[in-house]
């Protein structure tokens, strides 16, 4: 089995991808669509792509380039622990104050705002594809005064040294993985903390209260909806798609009653997956629950 992920070495990603599967062989893209690309080309069994940040909100391309661009279905997520690290390289270590350009995936730019406004007041960003590809080009260039934000094993991957550790701004940070393939992935269920299913709809025109009538088709099912999220159809202004999470596995029953039910009311629907859900540290959610 070949997995794909947002590379280069050291990503958050490849993090996830090392937790989950450890005897798996592992291929860096440059681009999340680039992951996904090679996913349909069958250049690889399966890809790893975040999908959602704790303190940034959906990750926007992924989200789109699953609806508009592939049909391929999410058959898993991993959430995972995100620390971000300021670091430079080894020859600018002592004057790391005197840093004149920081580098970094946007998100992670985002994440450490209150620690960049406060410390390094002023001093431009540049966003890169990833966090570990900022480290990389910061080792690649020792005579720029420059740092990058990443984590940990970005900073021993490329050679840097961490000069402030912990820099995002608040303590709750974590990414969701999708897991996306054309074919099933082997996933140890026993371990998961639960299932859900993704549904994205999209609502008739022109009638009143049918964003109503959708969340009642889920309501008076008792289908508990995680997230619901709404994104532009890119077909014109006031357009949009709505991803909805439902906390329960496909059955035979209440989610197709209601993928019946929206469709009755002129919505467009289709199930972009429905799968076992992971957190990287914690077991099953019986045993994450009683350890309140």
């Amino acid at each position: 089995m070949k997995a794909g992920y947002l590379g280069p070495k050291a990503t958050f990603t490849d993090l996830a991808v090392r937790a989950m599967f450890p005897e798996t062989e592992s291929i860096p893209y440059r681009t999340i669509p680039g992951c996904m690309d090679a996913v349909l080309n069958e250049e690889i069994d399966f890809a790893v792509v975040p999908i959602e940040n704790a303190l940034e909100g959906s990750v926007n391309i992924t989200l789109d380039y699953l609806v508009h661009e592939v049909d391929l279905p999410i058959c898993g997520e991993i959430t995972a622990p995100i620390s971000q690290h300021l670091m430079v390289h080894p020859e600018h270590a002592e004057e790391w104050q005197d840093t004149e350009i920081i580098y970094s995936h946007s998100h992670a730019i985002a994440q450490c705002h209150k620690f960049l406004h406060q410390d390094l007041r002023g001093i431009p960003s540049e966003n890169m594809t990833s966090t570990a590809a900022a480290a990389q080009f910061v080792k690649e260039n020792p005579e720029m005064k420059a740092a990058a934000i990443a984590n940990e094993l970005a900073a021993e991957e490329y050679g840097l040294v961490i000069v402030k550790r912990n820099i995002h701004d608040f303590q709750y940070n974590h990414t969701r993985f999708a897991v996306i393939s054309k074919k099933p992935v082997k996933l140890d269920r026993t371990k998961a903390l639960g299932f859900k299913t993704t549904v994205m709809a999209t609502l008739p025109s022109d009638r009143a209260g049918a964003l109503h009538q959708v969340l009642s088709a889920f309501a008076w099912r008792k289908l508990n909806l995680t997230k619901i999220e709404s994104r532009p159809m890119k077909t014109g202004l006031g357009n949009y798609f709505f991803i909805i999470d439902i906390d329960m596995e496909a059955d035979d029953i209440l989610i197709p009653g209601a993928v019946a039910e929206l469709e009755a009311l002129g919505c467009g629907v289709k199930i972009l997956g429905s799968y076992p859900y992971y957190q990287i540290g914690r077991k099953t959610r019986d045993k994450a629950s009683n350890a309140h």
